[in-house]
């Protein structure tokens, strides 16, 4: 189902990935439940990634077939925003790598993640009526 909004639509990931990692428990400084962590960063990153398509989209960067691996993004990243890119490497490392793939549980460090998904949505609303329909 395509978005009407790419913005609202982004940011519905972060929410519900957010709602996800409120379901694995907190002892302390850390997560109790990897399995939901892992879940909610998988979804926040994918967030991410359609708001880069969406920007993309208003770039004209070319579209490439097939599965689009990081590189995709982070040399066409580079192109149109440097500080774009320094989040996206951010959140590749936390949510992607970290979070989802080796099981982070450290609360401040997922929390970053999430901080540096919203901030690489909200370059969005710019483009997306100001985050309006």
């Amino acid at each position: 189902m395509k978005h009407e909004n790419p913005y609202q639509e982004a940011m519905r990931y972060v929410e519900n990935a957010s709602a996800t990692l409120k379901l694995a428990g907190k002892d302390g400084k850390f997560y109790i439940d990897p399995k939901y962590v892992k879940t909610a960063c998988g979804t926040a990153y994918s967030g991410i990634l359609l708001a880069l398509d969406f920007l993309f989209n208003i770039k004209n960067v070319p579209k490439r077939r097939g599965r689009k691996a990081i590189d995709y993004y982070q040399s066409n990243l580079s192109k149109i925003d440097k500080k774009l890119l320094k989040e996206l490497n951010s959140a590749y490392n936390i949510l992607h790598l970290n979070g989802y793939y080796e099981g982070e549980t450290n609360i401040k460090s997922i929390e970053a993640g999430f901080d540096d998904a919203v901030s690489i949505i909200e370059a969005l609303k710019p483009y997306s009526g100001n985050g309006l329909g």
